[in-house]
């Protein structure tokens, strides 16, 4: 190959033998000039950006072919009329290199045409007249020669469509798919099995015991990774809505549903009847919990249908999963403070509303007993209140709808379990998790349960009597205890949980209101229209910070971290554990250290001055 500053020229020049059976160029790529050819692929001069292919473009390229000594015979080409062409050519060929173009073949042709113009002058002419006319049915489309990292980064591109980092705690391309796909018989996709993907779903697979949530997590809710925890899910970005809404969102319903009860009480009470409260307040917030439950409900429900994986570990939290008693508590205060008369409603929608706090029962008080890893001396927290609370709302809710058998039951139930809890938790076993020092409002729950014990066994037996006032007494009690540590409860983040503690100050309330029915005189009015002041208080001012959050900061539903720790404990953590354990050895070595310098200055002391070591020998 040579190269000129004026042209460049290819010179293919093969020894061709008389035995040799190789068969020359058509003639009709020889000839035809790739200008005359209409859509055929031809890069202009001017598409050439770099300085060297411009400086050697700026002239006339020749590509010229060098024929045999012995030129064949050409033989004369069929002339063919627009309308005999019985087909149309179609070539599919790579883009051309930008430094030569097939443009440039027409000075080739040239060069060709004066070679051969004594060899066969009518052959020449024949074709250079008839085939441009054939040609003009040809069509020509380049296609680019695709590399294999090409092909990998589409099909990643096609793959990165869809984020499958949460598929492990769908409900459908979770644990749930990869069951129905096995006993199937499907393979599973190799592309996936050395994933991030594949890690996750091995994480997912089972669901952390007891003593992983209380070693990855902390704070009173356990819903804080623990700085040496890596979660499964990515922490820097926001997950998707229904994964971030937590089973706790039910308390915002106990809230506003007991205020309904709340302030029906205070307008047929006796003793607050002076205040002349309107029925319309309660009936407003009856219709307004009503409409919160639904919503919640309805977003709880679908996140069980697409995310049952999170619910699963939610169950599982030692603390969330006394929550799942909330939906039915918050059903029971419905019906309760419903405009209508309790006893013109159906006996069935009790029974029906106890069922599942039944079934619930049987599996949260049998792992207490069970003495395995949720046994109550390991799991015991004040959020357990709300498994033993749900039994004395219902024994409440069905005596005032005069059913006799149920009620007792399920109090007697709810009272055996609540002693053995309170002792629990005022007994700290050494070996358990210690209860932060600082307050939380989860403590508040240790208001609820005696309150509404006390209302209930006044309804069942007709009569405030002693056994109700001992029950009231108590749970005023620690009311008092809590109230006057007010200034332990500062410094915590909001969460929607905190809408699950405010319900027990309501029902202090109202059971102060129930035993002023009994014991009127001024001390008891006086308390009950303070407690339920700073109970609607508590509401209002839980209210506004939650819009504050939902509407101005926008953090209202975090990423739940609680349900996105691992199964086992990460390298990490291990290794963080293992620095801050020899970084402690190392604080004694060098408190050792610099002790020794003093002890060689004491040394050397006594050796200088025997006298000095004689005196401290002797007595």
């Amino acid at each position: 190959m040579e190269l000129s500053n004026k042209d460049v020229q290819i010179q293919m020049a093969s020894q061709l033998s008389e035995q040799s059976s190789r068969e020359d160029l058509p003639s009709l790529l020889i000839q035809v000039p790739s200008r005359t050819i209409a859509g055929f692929d031809c890069v202009g001069r001017d598409a050439v950006t770099p300085a060297a292919l411009n400086e050697q473009n700026s002239k006339d390229t020749v590509i010229s072919i060098q024929a045999p000594a012995t030129p064949p015979l050409v033989a004369p080409v069929r002339a063919y009329d627009d309308t005999q062409i019985p087909y149309s050519l179609s070539l599919s060929m790579p883009a051309s290199p930008s430094g030569l173009h097939f443009s440039q073949f027409r000075a080739a042709s040239v060069r060709r045409n004066e070679a051969h113009a004594a060899a066969a002058p009518s052959d020449t002419k024949q074709v250079e007249v008839q085939s441009p006319r054939l040609l003009q049915q040809t069509r020509f489309h380049s296609q680019p020669i695709l590399h294999a990292s090409q092909i990998n980064d589409g099909a990643r591109r096609a793959e990165g469509t869809r984020d499958k980092r949460f598929d492990p705690f769908k409900t459908f391309s979770g644990r749930l798919e990869r069951q129905l796909s096995n006993l199937r018989g499907w393979p599973l996709d190799p592309m996936d099995l050395g994933s991030h993907h594949s890690k996750i779903s091995e994480e997912t697979d089972q669901v952390p015991g007891t003593d992983r949530y209380f070693d990855a997590l902390e704070g009173p809710e356990l819903d804080t990774l623990r700085a040496t925890e890596v979660a499964v899910l990515p922490n820097d970005e926001q997950w998707p809505f229904l994964l971030r809404f937590p089973i706790s969102a039910f308390g915002m319903v106990l809230g506003v549903s007991s205020q309904a009860i709340l302030w029906k009480t205070l307008a047929t009470a006796p003793p607050t009847v002076f205040l002349h409260v309107s029925l319309a307040v309660a009936h407003a917030l009856w219709y307004i919990s009503l409409a919160l439950m639904g919503l919640v409900s309805c977003i709880y429900l679908l996140k069980i249908v697409f995310y049952f994986e999170a619910v699963r570990r939610e169950f599982h939290h030692p603390i969330r999963a006394n929550f799942f008693f909330a939906p039915w508590i918050a059903c029971l205060f419905l019906v309760q403070g419903a405009p209508r008369e309790l006893a013109q409603v159906h006996h069935g929608v009790w029974y029906m509303l106890m069922a599942p706090i039944f079934c619930l029962e049987l599996k949260i008080y049998g792992q207490w007993m069970s003495g395995g890893q949720r046994r109550l001396s390991k799991v015991a927290n004040p959020s357990n209140h709300l498994s033993i609370v749900g039994n004395f709302v219902g024994a409440l809710l069905g005596a005032k709808m005069g059913i006799r058998e149920g009620p007792i039951f399920f109090f007697a139930v709810g009272l055996a379990h609540y002693i053995v809890l309170f002792v629990t938790l005022y007994q700290r076993l050494p070996t358990n998790v210690t209860l932060p020092k600082e307050l939380h409002p989860v403590f508040f729950l240790f208001v609820a349960a005696p309150s509404v014990a006390s209302m209930a066994w006044a309804k069942i037996n007709g009569e405030f009597d002693n056994g109700a006032r001992i029950a009231y007494f108590i749970a005023l009690f620690l009311y008092m205890s809590l109230a006057v540590r007010i200034n332990f409860f500062r410094g915590f983040r909001f969460s929607l949980a905190w809408w699950a503690y405010t319900f027990p100050m309501t029902g202090a309330s109202i059971a102060t209101i129930t035993y002023a029915t009994e014991v009127t005189n001024v001390l008891t009015r006086t308390l009950s229209i303070g407690l339920s002041g700073i109970a609607t208080v508590t509401v209002a001012g839980l209210l506004v910070t939650t819009m504050f959050h939902a509407f101005v900061l926008r953090d209202l539903f975090p990423n739940d971290v609680s349900i996105a720790i691992t199964r086992r404990k990460s390298k990490f953590s291990k290794i963080l554990a293992h620095f801050r354990s020899s970084s402690s050895d190392m604080k004694e070595l060098v408190l050792s250290v610099s002790k020794s310098p003093n002890a060689d200055s004491d040394s050397s002391v006594t050796e200088t001055d025997p006298s000095v070591s004689k005196g401290k020998a002797e007595p």
